[in-house]
């Protein structure tokens, strides 16, 4: 079998590339441990979050860097093909957050979560994107950090808003009663996406258009909540828009990853006095903090992709040799909707 490694880290400033990935032969257990399962690998996910992990020093006291020459781990789903654990059978199919990027992996039973393929009609990516953590990283920032509330004649900006948090967040920012959605993001095609199937109510193209100027334009009466994917520039400028006692919901920062600096990274002076003068709550957000109402957001999610009411797109590539060719494309924009990597069949 193989398995993705570190190879080398991209440096400061420095933009990842396929040559930070290597694939290697190794070797498949076999008399696997009491209490452990070994599980086929079906997908792995691609996100924002690991470029920080690629660093020596992650940044965020939650994220351990990678090391070099061993195996990459993120989000990743399976099925157990054999099983020593008394609560898990072969035919399970299992999730982690700390799954390797190889074919076959043993885990302690203790370190994956069985799920249920039926709440998603058998569409086991679905639980690394609508129906797993980015799911529940929109969810839980908009009922918890958002103030979303029906009738509030609320505006919200999504920036980064065609990736995988982003267009769910803008749906559940409208199944929650938010009057207006504006989606910020780098093409027209992803424009298109957002206004013509999420029904987004408008959406800039930072690329070709000058964001402030149409904020105006789309968002005059001001925005009350910003889900921030991406940091720098872009959010300042949504900041300036801003009405007091607004909400900032701070769910990523990519645009700062390749820097080396902490995270949340600092603003600038005029920022920081803008969100003071009009007492606008910019707090870090971790959904890892409301795991006591994981199962409970799950199932909404799947009601609501099951019914329709939320969208999912997923830009998918094939095979565990192209996952470092896969969060490349994600960190540049390539992807619409949930960058993951199909490497089996269920």
């Amino acid at each position: 079998m193989k398995r993705v490694i570190l190879a080398g880290r991209p440096g400061v400033d420095k933009l990842p590339s396929v040559n930070n990935f290597a694939v290697e032969d190794c070797t498949c257990p076999v008399d696997i441990a009491d209490g452990h399962v070994l599980s086929k690998t079906l997908y792995l996910s691609v996100d924002p979050y690991m470029r920080c992990r690629m660093n020596e020093d992650s940044g965020a006291d939650y994220l351990e860097a990678w090391k070099l020459g061993e195996a990459i781990t993120g989000g990743g789903v399976g099925v157990v093909v054999t099983s020593r654990c008394s609560n898990l059978s072969v035919g399970d199919v299992v999730e982690s957050f700390n799954w390797p990027w190889q074919h076959y992996v043993e885990f302690p039973g203790n370190k994956v979560q069985k799920v249920d393929p039926s709440i998603v009609d058998g569409r086991c990516s679905l639980f690394l994107g609508a129906v797993g953590m980015p799911g529940l990283t929109s969810l839980f920032g908009i009922q918890e950090k958002g103030n979303v509330k029906s009738g509030g004649k609320q505006t919200m900006v999504v920036s980064g808003a065609a990736g995988a948090c982003g267009s769910l967040a803008g749906q559940i920012a409208m199944l929650k009663g938010c009057e207006k959605v504006v989606g910020i993001c780098g093409s027209d095609a992803k424009c298109n996406y957002l206004t013509e199937e999420l029904k987004f109510h408008a959406a800039i193209n930072y690329k070709t258009e000058d964001v402030g100027k149409c904020l105006e334009n789309v968002a005059s009466e001001g925005v009350d909540v910003y889900f921030d994917n991406v940091g720098g520039d872009i959010s300042n400028t949504v900041i300036h828009q801003m009405n007091p006692e607004s909400r900032v919901i701070l769910c990523g920062q990519i645009s700062q990853y390749n820097k080396d600096v902490p995270y949340p990274p600092p603003l600038p002076e005029n920022i920081q006095e803008i969100l003071r003068t009009k007492n606008i709550t910019r707090e870090r957000y971790l959904v890892l903090n409301y795991q006591d109402k994981f199962l409970e957001g799950i199932m909404q999610l799947a009601s609501w992709v099951k019914s329709g009411q939320l969208k999912v797109k997923e830009s998918v590539v094939n095979e565990i040799e192209n996952c470092g060719a896969a969060f490349v494309s994600m960190m540049t924009g390539g992807n619409i909707g949930k960058q993951i990597v199909h490497v089996a069949d269920l």
